[in-house]
């Protein structure tokens, strides 16, 4: 198999899958308990809980263990609103977002805010300038994710905060960084983000765990889970150890060795933009920058034809973010790209365990498709 879809989750090394067995098996005490083993696993959860907390940048008291990106984004857009209700209802994101964000945006609009949703440009670009022109005095929040988890592009987060901290330094700002956390540099305490949002899967970390970084601006902020007093009394549930130690065991192994793995991934993107250029009508969607995601269309070839022939091969991409499990793209729709073009979209999703050769079969296989296959559209 050859596995180019790494935005939608990456494989599980052994030594992650052993860290997960041993906390399963050996120390399956409930930190919450007064006794040894739960004392003992409680030091433990906080030792992981320091190790995730140094590679995202941030003091650990200030990051909480979740259970996926999905929920940090949906606490941050709530906790935020929630502390700035006084202030106003009025939310500023942007039209590409993830839909974790989009969607709880829109449930805030249920219950009676204002969102702004930016549009970006045809290469998919949201500038600080155009975000912080939408901020009005009664905005609560601003929303804009790190990376891109479809283009690819990366989004000018310090800016916007330094933007935000002179024009209305009340307002709150959360980023997404479920795809920048350790494929970007970046350091969540000097960000100037109140939130950041980080997800265990997508760098080989087991799936059903992140955790969210609460900034020092957030006051006493509102627990998304009502419940027990885990997380220091604000993430409610019995802490998933097993999968708190593989995230942390999955951060260490991405961190050995990250700037030469961050320059192979670089490197074999840039290999990969030059072999899939060479297939007749080939078009690169965005202006990606992160190292790790390429988006490309086969004009008139729909994408979920795409996949299918290039699975049946044992090659493994995606139609865009596996969220959408095969419907259109909010993210395509929003970079208002010519008919043919927006429905051949594809996404390659690269790791550091890539390699040039599987970018070669790739892009071999791709050119068999358009050579094989007339267009549909």
């Amino acid at each position: 198999m050859i596995y180019l879809d790494y935005a939608a989750t990456a494989p599980v090394p052994r030594a992650v899958a052993d860290a997960m067995y041993e906390v399963l098996a050996g120390q399956f005490g409930n930190p919450s308990s007064q006794y040894p083993v739960g004392l003992e696993l409680k030091k433990q959860v906080e030792l992981w809980r320091r190790t995730v907390a140094d590679a995202l940048g941030c003091d650990a008291k200030r990051l909480y263990f979740t259970s996926c990106g999905t929920e940090g984004d949906n606490w941050a857009v709530t906790a935020a609103c929630w502390q700035n209700r006084h202030l106003g209802k009025h939310i500023v994101t942007t039209a590409v977002e993830h839909s974790a964000v989009v969607e709880a945006c829109r449930w805030m609009e249920r219950q009676g805010y204002e969102v702004a949703y930016l549009k970006p440009d045809q290469g998919g670009n949201i500038t600080a300038h155009q975000v912080l022109e939408a901020v009005r005095p009664d905005t609560a929040l601003v929303s804009v994710m790190m990376v891109n988890n479809e283009l690819g592009n990366v989004y000018p987060i310090a800016g916007i905060a330094q933007g935000l901290a002179a024009k209305n330094p009340q307002t709150l700002l959360h980023t997404d960084a479920v795809q920048g956390f350790l494929e970007v540099p970046f350091a969540a305490g000097r960000l100037g983000a109140d939130f950041v949002t980080v997800s265990a899967h997508k760098i080989g970390g087991p799936k059903g765990c992140g955790a969210l970084y609460i900034g020092p601006r957030v006051r006493n902020p509102r627990p998304l889970l009502a419940g027990g007093g885990q997380e220091s009394g604000l993430r409610a549930g019995t802490e998933a150890t097993a999968q708190i130690a593989g995230f942390a065991k999955a951060v260490e192994l991405r961190q050995a060795g990250l700037p030469e793995k961050l320059t192979h991934m670089a490197e074999l993107r840039a290999y990969a933009v030059e072999r899939l250029s060479a297939i007749p009508d080939l078009t690169l969607i965005g202006d990606g920058q992160a190292p790790h995601i390429l988006a490309v269309s086969l004009p008139g070839w729909p994408s979920q034809n795409i996949v299918n022939d290039l699975g049946s091969q044992g090659i493994c991409i995606s139609a865009g973010s596996a969220c959408h499990q095969g419907k259109p793209s909010h993210v395509v729709a929003a970079l208002k790209l010519p008919k043919r073009t927006a429905s051949g979209v594809i996404r390659l999703s690269l790791g550091p365990e890539t390699t040039r050769e599987e970018i070669d079969d790739c892009a071999e296989a791709l050119r068999r498709h358009h050579d094989q296959r007339m267009p549909m559209l």
